[in-house]
């Protein structure tokens, strides 16, 4: 009887909490990061320092390597993209119901901008025209509708999920003063209890984004897509809106 007793008890708060109570028991978050990916492809990178190191000055020079070799090279000199960045976020709702009521950058470096390499792409690419943007040198840094740069988009609408349910985020970060590394902070009221959820970059470094420098140690001139060679001219660039 005492097992049936607590079994209907069970039942009965199980029915009128959901599975929300047992999502926070075990320690899930309401808000989970499924995918992130920033956009590289046709767009001028930057790196914090020349590369050096042999094996590294192979994989960039396309000598036996595959994409991820190349991936976790350029993550290692910090490869930032230049003045402005896409980024693609899918949030995935662990709740029966919950409200994002904020998302925004949060800046956890500012330096010089980045000159230890410049790599230019094949081909002069465009970034993709996005709903939301933040400009990482005005403050406060918040995501605003391009054409109403000076409200923030949270401010006026949130973004209402139901468990399992996913929303797609296409967000156009600008910054040309400094090099910048950030990750992301959404804010997430599920039941009656709020919540923050970091965001951080693909591979869970934090996210990069450089100003463009003046001059550049070093400068490579992308080639089949899939590696880069030295530019003849020398190593260093004096004309950035050119390079």
């Amino acid at each position: 009887m005492l097992i049936a007793a607590i079994g209907v008890v069970f039942t009965a708060w199980y029915t009128a909490s959901g599975s929300d109570a047992v999502q926070e028991i075990g320690g899930k978050p309401p808000l989970s990061v499924g995918h992130v990916e920033v956009q590289f492809d046709e767009r001028a990178l930057a790196l914090r320092e020349p590369v050096t190191e042999p094996r590294d000055r192979a994989i960039l020079l396309g000598k036996a390597t595959n994409s991820s070799e190349r991936a976790a090279m350029l993550a290692r000199h910090h490869v930032a993209t230049i003045e402005d960045m896409t980024a693609t976020v899918v949030l995935k709702a662990n709740r029966s119901s919950l409200r994002i009521i904020d998302v925004k950058p949060r800046v956890l470096t500012r330096a010089a901008p980045s000159d230890g390499a410049l790599l230019v792409p094949g081909t002069a690419g465009q970034p993709g025209t996005v709903e939301l943007v933040a400009d990482l040198d005005r403050r406060p840094v918040r995501f605003a509708l391009k054409k109403d740069p000076g409200t923030a988009y949270f401010s006026k609408k949130q973004i209402d999920l139901k468990r399992d349910e996913m929303v797609t985020l296409v967000l156009s970060i600008a910054g040309v003063k400094a090099y910048y590394e950030f990750d992301l902070v959404a804010t997430v009221l599920a039941g009656d209890r709020s919540e923050e959820i970091v965001i951080n970059g693909p591979g869970g470094t934090p996210f990069r984004l450089t100003g463009r420098a003046d001059t550049y140690r070093t400068v490579y001139q992308q080639s089949g897509g899939d590696f880069w060679v030295p530019e003849p001219s020398g190593p260093a660039c004096t004309a950035p809106g050119k390079c």
